[in-house]
């Protein structure tokens, strides 16, 4: 793959970058950069095999019927048709037998779902907040956020096409109380102009920079066709940077 065309994947805001002011700090957008061996690590993390199964595991509508595993989790969680469930569907695209299910109707997903990626983690999809959320959705999610010890990241998607709401910043500030290294991706980059986009991103660092402790500097934005991609920068933050959190802060 040509150069220009990998650094457009890996590296979204880098088709952004020429409408900076040269007085914008773009240190913390450059913090990703994967090699060819971080991809190769990353591809065979979300490929199956024998050895190395890939799967729906459970589902869960509170704590006490969450399963008790040791393994590593992260999470995926968002606002109401934010584009959680579409984005696991495609991290799992090469295990074609696990079924994510997948709506436009906000509100689809309305239990923790949990899936295997061998014996290394678990990732689980969670309801939406905000619009059409669970009734139980605070006995449900924030509890599992507070509680769950083995939860070693959490990726907080924002709707790129509207930037942050108010329901984005309460689970910010959620993140912030119960101490969590999470990751903030940006979704659905594709709609609306790149000013606009621009400037909701602009918005989202300097939130991360002046109010976070534990969000990882770089907001990580993404398309679906770039799938492949946001598996390497996943695995990157469970296995390959472990040490990500805080050292930057």
């Amino acid at each position: 793959m040509p150069e220009k065309k990998l650094r457009g994947l890996v590296f979204p805001f880098s088709e952004l970058e020429n409408h900076l002011s040269s007085r914008v700090n773009k240190t913390n957008f450059q913090l990703f950069w994967p090699s060819l061996e971080d991809v190769k690590r990353a591809e065979a993390l979300f490929s199956p095999s024998r050895k190395h199964k890939i799967d729906y595991f459970t589902s869960a509508v509170r704590m006490d019927h969450a399963p008790l595993i040791t393994q590593p989790e992260v999470c995926f969680i968002g606002r109401s048709n934010v584009g959680k469930s579409s984005l696991v569907k495609a991290l799992f695209a090469l295990v074609p037998d696990v079924e994510v299910r997948i709506s436009k109707t906000p509100g689809h997903t309305k239990k923790m779902n949990f899936f295997s990626v061998g014996k290394v983690f678990t990732l689980v999809d969670m309801p939406g907040y905000g619009h059409k959320a669970p009734k139980d959705f605070v006995d449900m999610v924030e509890s599992y956020l507070e509680t769950r010890t083995n939860l070693k990241r959490t990726f907080l998607l924002v709707d790129g096409s509207v930037g942050l709401q108010e329901a984005d910043r309460i689970a910010i500030e959620m993140c912030e109380e119960f101490g969590l290294p999470y990751v903030m991706v940006v979704t659905k980059i594709d709609k609306g102009s790149r000013g606009e986009l621009l400037k909701r991103v602009l918005e989202m660092q300097a939130i991360i920079q002046r109010q976070t402790a534990g969000c990882f500097p770089q907001p990580f934005l993404v398309r679906y066709v770039m799938a492949e991609i946001f598996s390497v920068y996943c695995s990157w933050q469970i296995l390959l940077y472990p040490k990500a959190f805080r050292s930057f802060k």
